[in-house]
């Protein structure tokens, strides 16, 4: 996707493409990191998104689900908890329409990318404290955002709790995704044996930024299954087959020979 500050032309964009999916056949679709909004004002933020029961896109895509009888994960949408403070929130959404799943940004992006480019998202949202585990058509997906991906930690505890899938929506910066979004993905299917999909924001975003897209689908063996090579709106499709997971774990079941010493 190529999120704005409308929150409205995002839900409609979002809508667009996700249909598109289910078209061709996808029964799980997932969306990037901040769906509904990319704002990086927190006073123009703050003016327009809501508490979890009030939000719209929440209500929006609960509908969508039900209505294309998919399973869908909408990567995150920025959710008002109090006074200026917020967080960057997954929900999954399963055919009924109804939320089976909730995750919270638990690693912050608070860099210094260059002279020219920083950011701090504490300074908004406030991190999420614990893993989360789902289940989609018999599948155990683990639910992790953006900047998450820099922390193997998160990840091998989806790969030993037995995550067939990993999810990993984002909006990464142009700079950091040439340099290490595709590597760090594959690193992270290679070592816990998963799926790994990556729907990414992509493009000149209008508060300003340019995140580098390349949404990616990455199998358990750490070899390419699809990918988007450009920053453009559109959708990837891919066939998940749960027996390569068995595959990869029985040749190289490296997430189990971690010494105890190790956390």
């Amino acid at each position: 996707m190529r999120s704005g500050v409308d929150i409205d032309a995002n839900l409609k964009a979002a809508e667009t493409l996700i249909r598109r999916a289910a078209d061709e056949g996808a029964t799980f679709i997932a969306t990037p990191e901040m769906t509904h909004i990319l704002q990086r004002s927190s006073n123009r933020l703050f003016e327009v998104i809501n508490e979890e029961e009030r939000d719209r896109g929440i209500r929006h895509f609960g509908r969508l689900s039900h209505d294309l009888n998919i399973d869908l994960l909408i990567g995150s949408l920025a959710v008002k908890t109090g006074e200026r403070r917020a967080v960057n929130r997954s929900y999954l959404f399963d055919p009924s329409g109804a939320i089976t799943a909730r995750y919270d940004k638990i690693h912050l992006f608070d860099v210094t990318v260059s002279k020219e480019e920083t950011w701090k998202e504490s300074r908004v949202y406030d991190r999420g404290d614990m893993a989360v585990m789902a289940t989609i058509e018999g599948a155990k997906l683990g639910l992790s955002v953006c900047y998450d991906l820099r922390f193997p930690g998160l990840y091998r505890y989806y790969g030993q709790a037995g995550a067939d899938i990993i999810a990993v929506p984002a909006a990464f910066t142009k700079p950091t995704g040439e340099a290490h979004w595709e590597v760090l993905l594959r690193a992270r299917a290679i070592e816990t044996g998963s799926f790994v999909i990556a729907p990414a924001q992509g493009g000149q975003h209008e508060d300003g930024r340019s995140t580098y897209g390349h949404s990616m689908i990455i199998g358990p063996w750490g070899g390419v299954r699809a990918h988007l090579y450009h920053d453009a709106p559109g959708i990837l499709l891919a066939d998940i087959d749960l027996k390569d997971v068995a595959e990869a774990r029985s040749r190289l079941p490296a997430w189990n020979h971690n010494p105890d010493y190790i956390t």
